[in-house]
């Protein structure tokens, strides 16, 4: 039977695994086949405004800044709410007083819109 003490420290070696594979290079390939979707909703307005509150700093509309891009990364939601809880390389973790869960919602929604 695997031991916890083995267990923790491998799963933390393969999420920085996986995120570093996910941060290399860029999903776009070219032009957006559709126009960009309003951002218009009120989920997407809170998370922009969450965003901005929280994130534009290091990752400047979305883009490459102190932070890499973000809106060129095809990451599922549960991968944007895990980093953002816990943070990873230079990236601090943000608690649940921080950003409330419904705030993480609407902010993962704005940054897949970004897309």
């Amino acid at each position: 039977m695997i031991s916890r003490t083995f267990l923790r420290p491998s799963l933390a070696i393969l999420l920085a695994a996986l995120f570093s594979i996910t941060g290399c290079g860029s999903a776009r390939r070219g032009e957006p086949i559709t126009p960009s979707p309003p951002m218009t909703a009120p989920t997407l307005v809170r998370g922009e405004e969450i965003f901005v509150k929280r994130c534009h700093q290091c990752h400047p509309g979305g883009e490459a800044g102190l932070g890499p891009a973000l809106n060129n990364k095809p990451l599922p939601g549960w991968m944007i709410r895990f980093q953002v809880r816990h943070g990873l390389g230079a990236m601090p973790a943000f608690s649940e007083k921080e950003i409330g869960d419904r705030e993480l919602d609407d902010l993962v929604a704005y940054l897949k819109a970004l897309r």
